[in-house]
């Protein structure tokens, strides 16, 4: 059986907790071969972003056309993207191979608080890349920027995910997890909302649970699954990646990607 893929398009984290690194290893533990195209390198850890080195857009375009050229990816999720250039080439690029299941993580703001997108570039996303995505995946600070609206309860949720699914054409999965509704997340697509109970898991280490999130989402739809069904599964994943209690870093530190991969020391230690 030919294994499904999957193409994360997103900047790297030198920390290996967001970004590519993280969309990498969540990819690879939910059953896909995972590609990457980096936007851009960035030098950050627990505690925050230091520097951010982008991709030159005609670079952007050579590393599109080489995964494409060779290995489709059944699925692809774009992240960090910083600016408009960059958002062009890659919608450009994507229209051009009629790209599937494009899941969009509109990151405007690292957990540090760093914000990693220019003003010009959330409009270019807004107008590029919004329109080809199958899913687009706000937290509520993001579904703000995007849908114009409050949101303080779970009624404007409601209302913001309506109006940017309505507006951009595309389906939303806005994320409650900003001390709003708990831990739930509203799915809005084709016209229905279902709402994902999440469990509110007490763990302060929460670098990069976005990325992580939309990539174990790419990830399902490669192989097959309704969206409903991917955005299950993601959370599931995600639950078990928090559960693990990893410890690392100064900061908001990351999950435990590979919280279900049983390694030989693991192994030796049970005998």
């Amino acid at each position: 059986m030919k294994m499904k893929t999957a193409l994360t398009i997103a900047g790297s984290d030198c920390s290996g907790g967001a970004g590519i690194q993280a969309d990498l290893k969540t990819m690879t533990m939910n059953g896909v071969y995972a590609m990457s195209a980096i936007t851009a390198l960035t030098a950050q850890n627990t505690t925050g972003v230091r520097a951010i080195q982008e991709s030159a857009p005609e670079f952007m375009k050579q590393q599109l056309d080489a995964v494409f050229e060779d290995i489709f990816p059944d699925a692809v999720k774009i992240g960090m993207v910083a600016n408009s250039e960059l958002i062009r080439v890659i919608a450009d690029r994507l229209r051009y191979y009629d790209a599937k299941n494009i899941v969009v993580d509109p990151v405007m703001v690292a957990t540090s608080g760093s914000a990693l997108m220019k003003n010009d570039a959330v409009q270019t996303l807004i107008n590029e890349l919004l329109p080809i995505a199958a899913l687009v995946t706000p937290n509520i600070p993001e579904a703000e920027i995007l849908s114009g609206l409050e949101i303080e309860n779970k009624e404007e949720m409601l209302a913001a995910a309506r109006k940017i699914g309505d507006t951009y054409h595309c389906s939303v999965l806005l994320k409650g997890g900003h001390s709003i509704n708990d831990a739930n997340d509203l799915l809005y697509a084709a016209g229905e909302m279902v709402w994902f109970d999440g469990k509110r898991i007490d763990n302060p280490n929460t670098h990069g649970t976005g990325c992580t999130l939309s990539s174990a989402i790419a990830a399902n739809l490669a192989k097959g699954c309704t969206l409903s069904e991917s955005v299950q599964n993601a959370k599931e994943y995600i639950s078990g990646a928090l559960a693990a209690m990893l410890d690392l870093g100064k900061g908001s530190g990351p999950m435990n990607h590979a919280f279900a991969l049983q390694t030989d020391t693991d192994k030796s230690e049970l005998k």
